[in-house]
């Protein structure tokens, strides 16, 4: 009775009431189902919130003098308005992002937020293989959520301290630290290794649809002035937040469902990979240590992977939209709001991305391979983009979809399937207390090169557009090149089994004969 009772405790409060009243409990599938939905909306509105930052930047700095991108007056800028499509012009913006340094400013608020984010995901991680992962997501949900409006409410409060917005931010990455650990860690306790690459690749579309629906909210709501475009994402995501808190079942221990009860009749049933409770043996013992997680084949090479990846893909979030509005687009400058509408198509192509990697690493079986294929693509859709995406909208728009495909396609596989493939590596004889630890590493040291890249970013622009995307081709080669051993290692295996069927093959023709 005790052990009852305890496990009906580590229910979510929402199913106990839905039981309690309906006397029934469902399907395993229906527990997979609501984890993917739930953890979707979590993390789509954790990025919604960080995208709002790159959609008011040029509205807090409008200043382009020092850009060096027009050779127009400044009375053109303060006097051409056609339907949306002009440049934003040199009005006052807001203090102190206002001056000549405003945009160092703003790159300086962004590696603030990137490296506490960073720092903080490697003990968000820790913490969450040792304590309920829902009430750390609704926490840091919570956190985020508040540090957001609050950065908004320096709109109304009329605040133009640095100091201010610069902590605000700081704090507003720590809680946001807590997410990315806990919703791969939930997602990787009730599905398989089998097809997880496109199961994740899908899920994964929860990051891009974040950032659409940032970018959007914050473009529609700039008109009424720029802290509503804090505000509402932060209200948003304090109500999904109460959502998860009443029903995400963070694994099928908590919902009192044992490996032998329903899990093994689902994977009969419905054609899927049992969880990972019910895949091998359990081993419940501590949890993996930091450095004994570093440890695991795969997870270093993998995360250095990544801090170049993620230095590409977030100079994309945070800059794309005040990129675009500062640079003439068949002829015409766009206003910030249109600008930051457009920047979403990099996401549209992130999404088809993290799709295409995740069900062509899950065929192949090879997701080095994979990874470091779409980042050398990455390479050339880059330098298409930068020279020809100023001819018209059309090119623009197609360049910018296809550089979001290349470069959030790995991004997006090794943050999700390959994170929770090493975080269940046959070297931790199924300890499943790893994942949230694995995790963390390999999202944090990318989180890294993500702070890194809006930083360098916000000086070299200064200079030229060009010495960026220079920055961003070299770090996409390097990240296809610290996989290179990785991929040796997988090709020399498909060689093999290629090698054994032919063999193979040969015998039965001979025996057939």
């Amino acid at each position: 009775m005790a052990l009852l009772g305890e496990l009906e405790s580590r229910k979510p409060l929402g199913f106990r009431f839905l039981e309690s009243i309906t006397n029934s409990r469902l399907t395993v599938r229906a527990y997979q189902n609501i984890v993917l939905i739930l953890t979707f909306f979590a993390y789509a509105s954790y990025h919604a919130t960080r995208k709002t930052t790159s959609v008011v930047k040029s509205v807090l700095d409008p200043q382009t003098s020092t850009l060096g991108f027009s050779p127009w007056p400044r009375s053109y800028f303060l006097n051409t308005m056609n339907d949306g499509l002009h440049k934003p012009g040199l009005g006052s913006g807001w203090a102190p992002f206002n001056s000549s340094d405003g945009t160092a400013l703003l790159g300086i608020i962004d590696v603030a937020f990137l490296s506490v984010y960073s720092f903080g995901m490697y003990f968000a991680g820790h913490l969450g293989d040792r304590f309920d992962l829902r009430i750390l997501l609704t926490v840091g949900m919570t956190g985020a959520a508040m540090f957001t409006s609050l950065f908004g409410l320096g709109y109304w409060l009329n605040i133009h301290s640095f100091y201010y917005y610069l902590l605000v931010q700081m704090l507003a990455g720590m809680f946001q630290s807590t997410g990315w650990p806990s919703v791969v860690a939930v997602v990787g306790n009730w599905f398989g290794k089998r097809k997880r690459g496109l199961i994740m690749g899908i899920w994964n579309a929860h990051t891009s649809v974040g950032n659409i629906s940032g970018s959007l909210i914050a473009s529609i709501l700039l008109k009424y002035g720029w802290g509503w475009s804090f505000v509402v994402p932060g209200l948003l995501m304090s109500v999904v937040g109460l959502v998860v808190f009443l029903f995400l079942p963070v694994s099928p221990e908590t919902m009192g469902i044992e490996k032998d009860d329903g899990l093994s009749k689902s994977r009969d049933k419905d054609g899927m990979q049992e969880p990972l409770l019910g895949s091998e043996k359990e081993v419940r013992e501590k949890a993996v240590g930091f450095l004994e997680a570093w440890r695991i084949p795969g997870v270093a090479p993998f995360a250095l992977c990544l801090f170049f990846s993620k230095l590409v893909a977030y100079t994309f979030l945070y800059w794309l939209p005040f990129y675009i509005s500062h640079t003439p687009i068949g002829g015409q400058y766009l206003s910030d709001s249109t600008a930051g509408t457009l920047s979403t198509f990099f996401d549209v192509g992130g999404v088809l991305g993290g799709i295409l990697a995740g069900h062509i690493s899950d065929h192949l079986d090879a997701r080095a391979v994979t990874a470091a294929s779409f980042m050398y693509c990455a390479i050339p859709a880059l330098f298409l983009y930068r020279i020809y995406g100023s001819i018209s909208l059309i090119w623009n728009i197609s360049l910018m979809f296809i550089t979001g495909m290349f470069v959030n396609g790995p991004y997006a596989l090794i943050t999700t399937a390959v994170s929770a493939d090493l975080g269940t590596h046959s070297s931790l004889n199924g300890n499943s207390r790893a994942l949230a630890t694995v995790t963390a590493i390999i999202d944090g040291t990318g989180s890294v090169g993500a702070a890194i890249g809006p930083l360098l970013t916000g000086y070299i622009s200064a200079k030229s557009w060009s010495g960026v995307f220079t920055m961003l081709m070299a770090a996409a080669l390097m990240a296809g090149l610290l996989l290179t051993k990785l991929v040796v290692a997988e090709m020399k295996i498909k060689m093999s089994s290629m090698e054994s069927q032919v063999v193979n093959g040969d015998t039965r023709t001979v025996q057939e004969i």
